[in-house]
């Protein structure tokens, strides 16, 4: 129990008062009544066996509040308007029935009397026992807001043991006061026990008066299950995450014409001269734009070559870039230790140490598995460079894996196994979600030779997963990486744990992204709803994480199909989808204001003409490319392209979707068919996009089930758009 505030002393003892009720609704099991004290709006909530939880839906330094009107009391909720000497606030105070698990939501907007700034502000959830006494309480707190992530609160009251809350601010609706203010909506929603939730920060500069500015928009979902079994913990996150992003106003999505996005890349990529290095006679990726100090890296290689070859697959075209890559990949393998390396071993000379893994031979331990994974995909499509490198190097990645037990450090020397860099942080351990890359790696070993040992190896090494929780996110990619290996074997084995496991990673990528658009200073010129951070403690959104958790995703949805998996993660994945192609663009320096740019970023140069993407995008005070332009980034585009535009055989058109599909069948003279993938509860775009100067013929549009064709809305170029549910089957009827 942590000592009490100022504000949680005074709310309890006037809580534990006679107030008079303005609003009462039942849900079962809890029950809501909506309060006024001298200073506040208090929405009192009785759990079951006995919790209380109480939520500051408004507040006014001094004791002078009052209600003036009650307006549009209903069902559901009711709308107030208070006076103070701050100004006038209003007040709407709702309860969602609409599923099982219930959910709050308040939404408070001030307009100032006088032009003011904001010292401080209380948190707006206090837990109460008996009496409205905090100290007789207790919870546990499985997550929360780190940085600029969602404002969010995953907790569990366990003294009385009552009931899970998963408590949400939507930021995007603060925008106005972070941007007057000059505040950053960052670690914003936390705290201790008893004292939770949301404060307005500190600001900088004052609030305008007479200028209506949100000061918070809460939404509360509600469950009576408490549990300390890790995969119903993990299960019930996912579901309470779900139902409140149902309810949570999200940002329209806008259609980007992703060929001409590829067409610019691939030229930059391959025309521009600081791309590149040659060493030895082959040329090489540089990691990024004009970084000619450091050696080339396979990571960097593959990186671009597998998006590369997704390209190619889908549109049948040869790229002469892509042997140069391949040609130089065996230079990576060396002969004495029997593994590729991270650094090329002919430049290895040019490690200077200023880094902990810029040296000769030491390994991040995700950085030996992220290209065997690569390779292996190369070898299953038949690539026989590709496959030696691969089988030749599993013997050293099995040896230390057995060396560290399955639980790597950060930093290795890879020729003797001596620790360079044991834990991420004091205490926090090394990285978790290595152990999933490696049961990937080893499954695909496994589905290449059947060498019934490597498929054991996946095994053991997934079992070591239980019990990391919300910490078993390391590096976002990786953890996205391990969710589908986690699937796979659980179809292999029928062993209801890797399904639990794999749900376990996707909730480490969920709670480390940001649901909300941060539309003030400089991000008011990108969006970043739903944008994944690369690392647990990265202060901004990577390029190259969010395309690989992209594609990762889709290839999640399509090892789905035929289990029972939850409908939750099937939305979240398939939103997560939506808006990455949506938003993905703008980590190209093509598409932003020169001004946001970082004019000397830790790595390389920025080139704002160039479409190579930023490594990063930052919070709304900072520029962003402060690492640099990344070009093991480039797979952006040709990670999109393949997965969303959908090709029809002798028709002047393509279809787009911004949802994930399957079983495409689109043959020549022939009814198309396929299946959009995601949740029936929210819609997705398609589009019919020409490719000639025809007009796109006439036909029909048939969800499976249903009698009535959709109907198509013309847009930009002659193109047509469909808003269709997720989770459907789509023929579409042509007549010719």
């Amino acid at each position: 129990m942590n000592a009490l505030s100022p504000w949680a002393v005074s709310a309890s003892t006037e809580l534990a008062g006679n107030t008079s009720v303005l609003f009462e609704k039942y849900a079962d099991p809890f029950s809501f009544k909506v309060v006024a004290t001298t200073d506040s709006i208090w929405i009192r909530t009785e759990l079951p066996d006995g919790g209380r939880a109480a939520f500051r839906a408004a507040y006014s330094p001094g004791s002078d509040l009052e209600v003036v009107k009650s307006t549009g009391t209903h069902q559901q909720g009711i709308a107030l308007k208070l006076n103070s000497a701050i100004g006038k606030q209003s007040i709407t105070i709702s309860i969602d029935q609409a599923e099982k698990l219930p959910v709050l939501r308040y939404t408070t907007s001030l307009i100032p009397a006088k032009e003011m700034m904001i010292p401080n502000w209380p948190k707006d959830i206090l837990f109460n026992g008996k009496n409205d006494n905090p100290e007789q309480t207790e919870g546990t707190i499985h997550a929360s807001q780190f940085g600029t992530r969602t404002g969010f609160l995953y907790l569990s009251e366990i003294r009385p043991k009552s009931a899970t809350l998963l408590y949400l601010q939507n930021l995007t609706a603060l925008s106005e006061y972070a941007d007057q203010t000059e505040t950053s909506l960052g670690d914003t929603v936390g705290g201790a026990w008893p004292e939770l939730g949301f404060s307005l920060p500190s600001s900088n500069k004052p609030l305008k008066a007479g200028k209506e500015v949100i000061l918070s928009d809460a939404f509360v979902a509600f469950s009576e299950e408490v549990t300390d079994k890790e995969p119903a913990m993990i299960r019930l996150y996912l579901d309470l995450l779900a139902r409140v992003y149902q309810l949570l106003p999200k940002p329209e999505t806008e259609y980007k014409h992703w060929p001409d996005i590829l067409d610019n890349g691939l030229k930059d990529l391959i025309d521009s001269p600081g791309c590149w290095s040659q060493v030895a006679g082959h040329k090489y990726f540089n990691a990024y734009v004009s970084d000619y100090e450091t050696p080339p890296e396979i990571m960097v290689q593959l990186a671009v070559l597998l998006p590369l070859l997704d390209y190619v697959e889908w549109s049948k075209k040869q790229l002469e870039v892509m042997k140069t890559i391949k040609a130089g990949l065996p230079s990576f393998y060396d002969e004495k230790l029997g593994t590729i390396m991270r650094w090329l071993p002919a430049a290895e000379d040019k490690l200077k140490g200023e880094e902990e893994q810029k040296v000769p031979k030491v390994m991040d331990s995700w950085y030996l598995h992220h290209p065997l994974l690569n390779l292996s995909r190369l070898a299953l499509k038949g690539d026989q460079i590709a496959k030696k490198l691969f089988l030749d190097s599993l013997d050293f990645a099995i040896k230390v894996a057995h060396h560290f037990k399955y639980r790597w450090p950060v930093f290795y020397k890879m020729d003797t196994l001596e620790v360079v860099k044991a834990e991420t942080a004091e205490g926090k351990g090394g990285e978790k979600d290595v152990a999933g890359i490696y049961a990937h790696v080893m499954l695909q070993a496994w589905e290449l030779t059947r060498e019934q040992r490597y498929l054991n190896e996946a095994e053991k090494a997934a079992k070591t997963l239980q019990g990391l929780g919300f910490e078993i996110f390391y590096q976002a990619n990786n953890t996205a990486f391990s969710s589908g290996a986690l699937l796979r074997l659980y179809k292999i084995t029928k062993n209801e744990l890797y399904l639990n496991l794999s749900y376990m990673c996707l909730a480490g990528i969920f709670r480390n992204v940001q649901l909300w658009d941060c539309n003030y200073g400089y991000g008011k010129h990108f969006p970043k709803f739903f944008s994944l951070y690369p690392l647990k403690d990265a202060p901004y959104t990577a390029v190259y994480e969010e395309q690989e958790v992209f594609c990762a995703f889709h290839d999640y949805l399509k090892h789905a199909e035929g289990v029972d998996i939850l409908p939750s993660v099937k939305l979240l994945i398939a939103e997560y989808i939506r808006y990455l192609v949506d938003r993905a663009v703008y980590y190209y320096p093509t598409m932003l204001p020169a001004d946001m740019l970082e004019e000397k970023p830790k790595i390389g140069e920025v080139d704002p003409k160039l479409w190579i993407a930023l490594e990063d995008l930052q919070d709304g005070w900072l520029k962003s490319g402060t690492v640099g332009q990344e070009v093991y980034g480039a797979g952006n585009a040709f990670g999109i392209l393949p997965r969303h535009y959908l090709q029809i055989p002798g028709k002047p058109f393509m279809i787009y979707t911004d949802y994930p599909t399957s079983g495409f069948n689109a043959r020549k003279g022939k009814n198309i068919s396929f299946k959009i993938l995601g949740d029936e509860r929210i819609t997705c775009r398609m589009m019919l996009v020409k490719t000639a100067q025809k007009k796109i013929p006439d036909f029909e549009v048939l969800i499976k089930g249903k009698k009535e064709p959709l109907k198509a809305k013309l847009v930009n170029n002659g193109n047509l758009e469909y808003i269709i549910p997720g989770n459907t089957a789509i023929t579409i009827y042509t007549n010719s």
